[in-house]
């Protein structure tokens, strides 16, 4: 007897939803508009009813459904309290116990970027593996570590919250979360912006980079894949403070595969290979052999690694 499951990945402006077989089939995918309004009071029926909506269409009884996974962003404990979710609106709320009382299934929750952790882990970059860091660069920096195919979430569900290490203790402007120097605020899509910014300031060096008028991340690999001194130089300051975080994380959880993914990763193999260098350069020996991957599932992730909590 075939039986199903749902992935959901709450996100600011739409929920993505995925209709899974248990052997990890994708059957179906769809969005859904997120309600932030009164508080995102509306966000977990409207899944309810989505889910309702999907198993009267398939003709699947509830009995055959093995739960839903649903991956949110804010911290969530074991015991399905989210910490509340700024994007959200959202304060303390226990949403296993509350999407569970909407839709009579089992419901499991996990931060959104440990979830995409753990899909790509289950069916991406990671495959295969069972101790895995997931990096996400995007217009902030996240983490999923993964040991033993088991999320690292932490006493309060901070864990792996990798954007807010403190790298540089000289950093005079405050990182969105109150802190000073922290990762995301050099790594991120608008960090390595920032950087950049400081660096054109800074310097009469010729280079591309000056022709842009809102310069982006992707112009900054652009611009390095053809040569230019200045971009290339960028990158590899990228590379080294994100090679050098992510080797110090390596000694505590020795990962066989780092995955990158997020908007940023689409600058390739050029980002991988400045990663890994400087990786390599600081790492502990027994670290060394580590394998960098760039994610695979792309938005997808968050709908399979919440899947994955149901089953795994």
């Amino acid at each position: 007897m075939k039986k199903y499951g749902f992935g959901v990945d709450v996100g600011g402006t739409t929920v993505k939803m995925g209709f899974f077989e248990t052997s990890g089939e994708l059957l179906d995918k769809w969005e859904i508009k997120t309600d932030t309004s009164d508080n995102g009071k509306a966000v977990l029926p409207d899944i309810a009813q989505a889910i309702d909506n999907k198993l009267a269409q398939e003709g699947i009884s509830k009995s055959d459904v093995e739960g839903v996974g649903i991956g949110v962003p804010g911290p969530v404990r074991s015991d399905g309290v989210v910490n509340g979710c700024v994007n959200l609106g959202w304060g303390v709320i226990n949403v296993a116990e509350e999407l569970g009382a909407q839709t009579g299934l089992k419901v499991k929750v996990g931060n959104d970027a440990n979830v995409a952790g753990l899909g790509e882990m289950w069916q991406g970059g990671g495959k295969g593996s069972k101790d895995v860091i997931m990096v996400t660069l995007g217009t902030g920096v996240g983490g999923g570590i993964i040991v033993d195919g088991h999320v690292v979430a932490g006493y309060n569900g901070a864990g792996g919250e990798i954007g807010h290490i403190t790298v540089n203790h000289d950093e005079i402007e405050p990182c969105n979360c109150g802190q000073y120097g922290c990762l995301e605020q050099y790594t991120s899509a608008t960090g390595i912006v920032r950087m950049a910014k400081r660096k054109l300031a800074k310097t009469q060096d010729a280079t591309k980079l000056r022709d842009y008028k809102d310069i982006t991340a992707k112009d900054i690999f652009d611009v390095a894949k053809e040569g230019d001194e200045v971009a290339l130089g960028l990158v590899d300051e990228v590379g080294e403070i994100l090679g050098s975080t992510l080797s110090n994380i390596a000694c505590v959880t020795n990962p066989e595969v780092i995955v990158i993914g997020g908007g940023v990763s689409k600058a390739g193999q050029i980002l991988i290979d400045t990663i890994q260098k400087h990786f390599k350069e600081s790492c502990f020996h027994a670290c060394r052999d580590t394998r960098f991957e760039l994610a695979q599932l792309g938005n997808d992730a968050g709908i399979y690694g919440a899947m994955q909590l149901i089953i795994g």
